[in-house]
């Protein structure tokens, strides 16, 4: 008879934060622990590792593993609790474990520890006993980050699925080549698909099995960690996307975990989505508010991510999404809103950003909804952006018009400034508009290889100094032919091919210049720095505009969607002076004609124009962009005669 506590010293007062929602560090608690427990008749703490799991309505929970030949060890039911716990002996990190549940309907279950750290690589399911290692050495930018304002920021987001970048890499591998292409591209961040463990590789971490455990296909969780950290030292932020909005429904993992619906709602109206198979989290349960808020903390505390692209919010927060009338039952006052949801929403941003200053919390969210970025205390849900689907499906829709077409469309592309500042908008080309048959980006837009990747070269440009912060998806920074495919390698030998390869440098410089130059992020979101030179010129598939910061640096930018060059376009500026040509889509450096030009600056007289008080004239490449800027610092007055 053993002579220590069999539940490993947890008791009830350690879970009641859990049971009022209010457990935030909810896997310091749960899960398997490696620790030690007093033994009386030794009178010594005795090693070994602590398993606890919630499954209030089982009648028995054991668990099973290599350590006893995978028979069962029976649990210990905490009094008032639904937490089982059981220590077992000289057993730490590297044990393979399960929980054997049975439910009030008798039947036995085996299920995976939903709060399990590390998990066996596919087809296996097991748990896996893991304690952290690792020593960060990420100090100075962490530092730095506790007082960061994102939007104030300079952000370029690289998203990218780890398994399809570079076919076969690991973590380790990925910590020096990754960070090296990252780091020569000049992306602030990288945005990495779930990493969060997933039995079903075609789903790209979506249908999540494993909240708590970095999918165990390309390493260790230490080895994550050494990945994030290198990219920390080499000062690009992390950002991973986060699943609260559904689950699949594997029996061996979260569904009907004790045999009943726990983490999700029994009424399939409520608790299912019938598009992708999936259980929908009950939000209102305290215990499932803790697991997910937990959840989100782990991974910023734990792994030290930058920030949480939480997926599919109108999912979350619509009851009748994706639904027909009477496939949903209304909230307590008739609406479609899903009112645990959003308190939930609520909830977990306002805790984060208070948590873990710094942080970015970025939404997912496809409709109209208001006050996505809105601040908690406002009303709003609490996130720091929201991506721009609008923008993005605009844009698109204009890119594939052919440009003979596109003055009767000019709208498509100005739209988005009419509701710019009604959210902190993020410009997103993501994994979901080059897969399933949409075509890659280079393949969306018509006529020969110039035409595509000059179009190419101008959309992106009109991207990075648009207001907004900027996303894109690996392999369209340099035009990849083919169509996201999770199981293989981008096309990486196209990067050395005429267009691609000049695409791929664009991208660089798009980067640098634009971190060099504040007026082009600065004032995001703030319409003070935003203002059309001409957002009518339709006939010519124009647009231009000039982006500020409150220092008085000054970007304008013109992109010519037309296939017809302007030696002489006509310009307003809100300065005489030099302006720099800091960026022209044109160059031979970018496989460009290198035709059209501006001899490396343009200059402007005292000339009222298009509502400003100077005036230039640019030239500008068909199917190209220019970008300007004006040095408050070096301006000379100039007036028509010449320099005054």
């Amino acid at each position: 008879m053993p002579t220590y506590d069999l539940g490993g010293e947890l008791t009830g007062w350690d879970l009641e934060g859990f049971h009022s929602g209010g457990d935030t560090e909810l896997w310091k608690r749960l899960g398997a622990h490696e620790t030690t427990v007093y033994d009386e008749e030794s009178g010594e703490r005795i090693p070994g590792t602590r398993f606890a799991v919630w499954a209030p309505n089982a009648q028995r929970v054991q668990v099973i593993g290599d350590f006893n030949f995978w028979s069962g060890d029976d649990m210990i039911l905490l009094p008032g609790s639904g937490v089982w716990s059981r220590f077992i002996e000289q057993r730490g990190t590297g044990t393979l474990y399960k929980f054997r549940i049975q439910g009030p309907d008798g039947v036995w279950r085996e299920k995976v520890d939903p709060m399990a750290q590390f998990s066996e690589t596919a087809p296996g399911t097991a748990s896996i006993v893991y304690q952290s290692k690792y020593i960060w050495a990420d100090d100075e930018w962490m530092t730095k980050r506790a007082t960061w304002q994102a939007h104030e920021a300079p952000i370029s987001v690289y998203e990218l699925h780890l398994g399809g970048w570079r076919r076969g890499k690991t973590y380790l591998e990925l910590a020096e080549e990754l960070v090296e292409y990252v780091t020569w591209q000049g992306y602030t961040h990288v945005e990495f698909m779930p990493l969060a463990e997933h039995p079903f590789e075609p789903s790209w971490g979506y249908q999540v099995t494993g909240y708590f455990s970095p999918t165990s296909r390309f390493g260790r969780p230490d080895e994550l960690r050494y990945l994030i950290d290198r990219l920390h030292q080499a000062g690009v932020g992390v950002i991973m996307d986060w699943v609260p909005g559904h689950f699949p429904k594997d029996e061996w993992a979260l569904g009907r975990f004790d045999g009943t619906a726990l983490y999700e709602h029994e009424d399939p109206r409520q608790g299912e989505h019938m598009d992708w198979g999936t259980y929908i989290f009950n939000y209102g349960r305290n215990e499932v508010k803790s697991f997910l808020v937990s959840n989100a903390l782990y991974w910023i505390h734990e792994f030290h991510i930058d920030g949480l692209r939480v997926d599919a919010v109108a999912s979350m927060i619509y009851l009748d999404y994706s639904r027909e009338p009477g496939e949903w039952v209304p909230n307590q006052f008739g609406g479609n809103e899903n009112l645990e949801a959003i308190d939930f929403l609520r909830y977990v941003n306002k805790h984060l950003y208070e948590r873990a200053p710094g942080v970015m919390m970025i939404a997912e969210e496809s409709t109209s909804f208001s006050g996505v970025t809105r601040r908690v205390d406002h009303g709003g849900l609490g996130f720091g952006f929201k991506w721009n689907m609008g923008w993005m499906n605009d844009s698109l829709r204009y890119l594939q018009l052919d440009p003979v077409y596109r003055q009767y469309h000019h709208n498509l592309l100005t739209f988005a400034m009419v509701y710019a500042y009604s959210e902190n908008f993020m410009l997103p080309i993501s994994h979901d508009e080059v897969v399933h048959g949409k075509g890659s980006m280079v393949n969306k837009i018509g006529q020969d290889d110039w035409r595509k990747f000059a179009t190419l070269r101008a959309f992106y440009a009109f991207m990075w100094a648009f207001p907004g912060k900027q996303l894109i998806f690996m392999g369209c920074e340099f035009g990849q032919r083919r169509e996201f495919n999770e199981s293989v390698s981008l096309e990486w030998w196209v990067s050395d091919l005429w267009g691609h390869h000049g695409l791929q440098r664009l991208f660089r410089d798009l980067n640098l210049v634009y971190a060099k130059y504040p007026a082009l992020w600065a004032l995001d979101s703030d319409p003070k720095g935003f203002a059309w030179i001409n957002a009518d010129d339709a006939a010519a598939n124009v647009f231009s505009w000039v982006r500020s910061d409150d220092k008085g640096d000054l970007v304008a930018c013109i992109v010519n969607f037309s296939a017809t060059p302007h030696a002489t376009y006509g310009i307003g500026l809100p300065k005489a002076g030099v302006w720099t040509e800091i960026l022209n889509t044109d160059a031979s450096v970018y496989d460009g004609t290198n035709t059209y030009g501006n001899m490396g600056e343009v200059t402007a007289y005292e000339m009222p124009s298009h509502g400003f008080t100077a005036s230039a004239t640019v030239a500008v490449p068909a199917l190209g962009a220019v970008w300007l800027h004006f040095d408050a610092s070096q301006h000379v007055e100039t007036t028509a005669g010449g320099v005054s």
